[in-house]
């Protein structure tokens, strides 16, 4: 089966469709599939859910997507960092559905592993766990969590063989691995791609039967906060 295509577009030729439910990797602005959501922004594909732990930036990221009204919802678990965002959930202008960031990806990879459910005690006593099904275990109370099951995942690894077999770089690896999980169809870029058995088994972060399309680009190296300090107090 190929996988490998020669641009973000051409890996997404088919499988966008206005209103579809999206997984994306990402931390801030480490990891996140750029190439992927800049070519979602050309298509012009609309009211999107999105399912991913904050939204870029202003100008960075699904924070793109925000500016282009193209995000229907988001299900996220921090706002932080994007005026935007914050603006247009203030505005009621954006469905936000908070996630604490464990059962966010727990949620994900639950779907992944085709686990439908699963219980908690994050969130007990709060907001988070209105409206969902409470258990008790040993006499501790527990909420219910749904698995995200996404439409599409995009991703973004460090390195992969033309199978799909990835290996993410350091903390970029965050939300990555479950958001590849929970998505029917996977579309991954990374920075590099080798040839089957290139790739040491024991350093695989996601088996390539997660991912169905791949593409190599160029990725722009942000920092989210640029702090310094003068010469005379290094």
């Amino acid at each position: 089966m190929k996988k490998v295509y020669g641009s973000a577009a051409e890996a997404l030729d088919g499988l966008l469709f206005d209103g579809m439910f999206i997984a994306a990797g990402g931390f801030g602005l480490c990891g996140i599939p750029e190439l992927l959501i800049d070519a979602i922004k050309d298509a012009g594909t609309k009211d999107l859910t999105f399912a991913s732990n904050n939204a870029g930036v202003d100008e960075f990221g699904i924070g793109k997507l925000l500016q282009t009204r193209q995000v229907r919802k988001m299900i996220s678990s921090y706002v932080g960092e994007n005026a935007e965002f914050m603006r247009q959930y203030l505005s009621g202008e954006l469905e936000l559905e908070f996630n604490p960031q464990g059962t966010l990806a727990e949620r994900m990879r639950a779907a992944g592993c085709g686990i439908p459910g699963f219980y908690t005690k994050t969130g007990v006593g709060t907001q988070i766990a209105e409206g969902k099904e409470h258990k008790d275990f040993s006499g501790e109370t527990y909420i219910m969590e749904t698995g995200i099951f996404a439409d599409l995942s995009i991703v973004k690894a460090w390195k992969a063989d033309t199978t799909g077999n990835a290996i993410f770089r350091k903390t970029a690896r965050n939300f990555n691995p479950p958001a590849a999980m929970c998505g029917k169809i996977c579309v991954m870029e990374v920075e590099e791609i080798v040839e089957p058995g290139e790739l040491d088994p024991d350093n695989i972060h996601l088996p390539g039967i997660y991912v169905n399309r791949i593409i190599k680009g160029d990725h722009e190296k942000r920092i989210e906060k640029v702090t310094t300090r003068s010469r005379e107090e290094a």
